[in-house]
């Protein structure tokens, strides 16, 4: 089938207004007044520069259609794009900086293709709709679940795209439900998210005195202890089932607060009234992307596999040999009743790289030899942590 010619070509080659200079003195240095004007014209240009990408991307997505391609998002090249333009930065924007706004471009050019439909773990503004927020971009269609199970059942039936699961956590440790779904799942981990995790204590004024009781999540509460224990002594600590139900209740409660993050206090209208109260200054919780579809090789990618090994001397230090002796450095690995049989144990194992390197892939083929159940969970781009 012949390309579809775009009506809009001769727009995207039209030169882009000029952008004015005012020449100065080394002695001289531009008023407030004209600074502005500076930074309105450089507006108009990204508005226009920005319109053009869009159109490019209606255009390819009526290149994709008229060839009956059926996938319209392509995370793998996402990350090059990201990675590419990190690496190009050179400043003042901080990285992260740049990776954000570059994600909100590409998933506003997307939805003009086709909206991405997300399941995460509800309600909206809990840290996995953060997670799939920050993965996917705001123009992305959300879908909240009321829990694990029933974000693997949404993907599993087609009614989302991607779903997003808590995996781990570097305080609290692996998610058992995730890592129990995941080994029996027909869906692949197709990317992942680390999400730097910040409490914020919401409420519906700034006055802290105010204060009579918390609503949190019992991990959160548990994370913020010493803070609270500090700050407000006298109020009383309410465990509820999510930091979002937290703010839902702060936010009809006058003397009530919520411990929750930024999104919550989008989502329900709350002041943040103390940033950043955690009391463990490094706090992540990695997140798995779920999909029916496996990812493409990036060049920056891990593996994520589940085996049981045989009942033989040997055999799981055999397994591992197989990575080891490879080259292939193995980032995790975690252990959990299998539930097949008793005393049966599951290991998780991430390791570095694609299942399409040819190293990897011959060392899992040895992996598996030692294994009377083995499962490739996935091979995906490596995830850069957010803040």
């Amino acid at each position: 089938m012949a390309p579809l010619v775009s009506p809009l070509r001769a727009s995207l080659s039209a030169p882009l207004p000029p952008f004015p200079t005012v020449p100065t003195s080394p002695d001289s240095h531009p008023d407030l007044t004209e600074l502005r004007r500076r930074i309105d014209a450089l507006d108009d240009q990204l508005l226009a520069l920005l319109n053009r990408r869009a159109r490019l991307a209606q255009e390819v997505g009526g290149n994709k259609a008229a060839a009956g391609e059926q996938v319209f998002h392509v995370p793998e090249r996402e990350a090059q794009v990201l990675d590419r333009l990190t690496s190009a930065n050179a400043g003042p924007l901080p990285e992260e900086a740049v990776r954000i706004v570059f994600r909100e471009v590409m998933s506003a050019c997307l939805a003009l293709e086709q909206p991405l439909r997300i399941a995460h773990l509800g309600p909206n503004g809990t840290f996995s709709h953060l997670a799939a927020m920050r993965q996917f971009g705001r123009s992305a269609q959300f879908v909240a679940c009321d829990d694990i199970p029933s974000v693997f059942t949404t993907v599993e039936k087609g009614e989302a795209d991607y779903g997003v699961v808590p995996v781990e956590n570097s305080t609290a440790g692996m998610v058992s439900t995730t890592l129990d779904l995941v080994v029996d799942s027909p869906l692949a981990v197709h990317g992942e998210v680390i999400l730097a995790v910040h409490h914020q204590l919401l409420g519906r004024s700034e006055d802290l005195a105010a204060v009579r009781v918390v609503y949190s999540h019992p991990q959160a509460l548990a994370q913020c202890n010493e803070w609270l224990r500090r700050e407000l002594p006298a109020a009383r600590l309410e465990s509820v089932s999510s930091t979002s139900r937290a703010a839902q209740l702060a936010a009809q409660d006058e003397h009530g607060a919520a411990i929750a993050n930024e999104l919550a206090a989008e989502i329900y209208d709350l002041m943040v009234m103390r940033k950043n109260i955690e009391d463990a200054r490094v706090n992540q919780t990695r997140f798995f992307i779920l999909s029916e579809r496996t990812a493409h090789r990036t060049g920056d990618d891990r593996t994520s596999l589940v085996f049981a090994v045989k009942n033989e001397a040997g055999a799981l230090v055999d397994a591992l040999a197989a990575l080891s002796k490879a080259g292939i450095n193995m980032t995790k690995i975690e252990s959990r009743p299998s539930r097949r049989g008793t005393w049966e144990y599951h290991f998780f194992v991430d390791c570095e790289g694609h299942r399409d390197d040819p190293s990897v892939g011959a060392a899992l083929e040895k992996v598996a030899t030692h294994c009377h159940f083995f499962r490739l969970l996935g091979s995906y781009p490596r995830a850069k942590v957010v803040a």
